[in-house]
């Protein structure tokens, strides 16, 4: 008699889902960038909105208020990137011609007028972020209530984006099972949430096929310097090592491959380490330059498909 405990329709070879197709990197056609550079770098500025009340999420997201309430410590700190910490980080990406795209919550639409003009003056593509850093795409939330946020998200953002949104980036990189049908339903192309490949590839709902753009975690500032405690230098150490190992890895294989930076201004935005942030992208896109094609996500994702 069979162990129903050892028994899983889905075991077989690569992976035990449909999401996408399994492959190992080294296998995949050589992917080429524009210029033929060996590394392609997307530098994305998370710009989120934590509510200081209302009801709190069954995960609570990175960067969470964890005090009781009024949190008026972690939720001012929170609020100081949006008010102060967000041009610093604007100016320094700016200083050295940087391309990058920009993941908003959808709250922050109402809230910051001032903000969400000087974003849309920067240029770059838009994100969807959810509602805000409590409405965690996890768990139990009802369909109706993650539909809601991502459409009210996808309305407050189309008000003030220069451009169409096309791209969601969870808060936290949470999903439910439900998220990508309900991000391909709504129109959405791409998502940012899984973290499991160093280039985009194809991902499937049952409303079409999305593209993941996987956004590196480990190099995430919030995960190094708050949640690994690493000091500054050995946070800007580290994208460099990754930075240049991707290069070396690259040439050596003639197939381009991708670095993701995920930026948080009240966390990089704070004076003590804007000196970090500007030295980072000295080494990249100054120093780097030659090897190294800064791009928006879509541009990434397009040339990626054309391998």
């Amino acid at each position: 008699m069979s162990n129903p405990l050892l028994t899983y329709e889905r075991r077989r070879y690569g992976m035990d889902h449909d999401r996408y197709d399994w492959s190992m990197l080294q296998d995949r056609p050589p992917v080429h960038w524009p210029g033929d550079k060996p590394l392609a770098l997307w530098i994305n500025v998370s710009v989120q909105h934590f509510p200081l009340s209302g009801p709190k999420p069954n995960v609570a997201p990175p960067g969470a208020l964890t005090m009781p309430y009024p949190d008026l410590r972690h939720y001012t700190l929170r609020d100081y990137g949006n008010r102060v910490g967000i041009y610093r980080v604007l100016a320094a990406l700016e200083h050295v011609d940087a391309v990058f795209s920009l993941a908003v919550s959808g709250q922050l639409a109402q809230r910051y007028p001032a903000l969400m003009e000087r974003l849309a003056g920067v240029g770059g593509e838009w994100l969807g972020h959810g509602w805000n850093m409590n409405a965690m795409h996890a768990g139990d939330v009802p369909e109706d209530q993650e539909r809601q946020w991502i459409e009210q998200t996808l309305a407050a953002l189309a008000k003030a984006s220069p451009q169409p949104i096309s791209g969601w980036f969870s808060p936290g990189r949470l999903q439910t099972p439900r998220t990508p049908e309900l991000l391909a339903e709504l129109g959405l192309g791409y998502h940012c949430d899984w973290v499991n490949d160093e280039l985009p590839y194809a991902f499937s709902t049952a409303h079409g096929s999305l593209t993941c753009l996987p956004s590196c975690l480990e190099l995430d500032d919030v995960f190094v310097l708050t949640q690994n405690l690493h000091s500054e230098d050995s946070y800007c150490q580290q994208v460099i090592d990754a930075a240049d190992l991707l290069i070396e890895e690259a040439t050596r294989l003639q197939s381009g491959r991708l670095l993701s930076l995920n930026l948080h201004p009240w966390l990089l935005g704070q004076p003590h380490r804007v000196r970090t942030l500007r030295e980072l992208l000295d080494a990249l896109l100054v120093r780097r330059g030659d090897a190294i094609w800064n791009a928006q996500p879509s541009d990434i994702i397009t040339a990626a498909r054309a391998a």
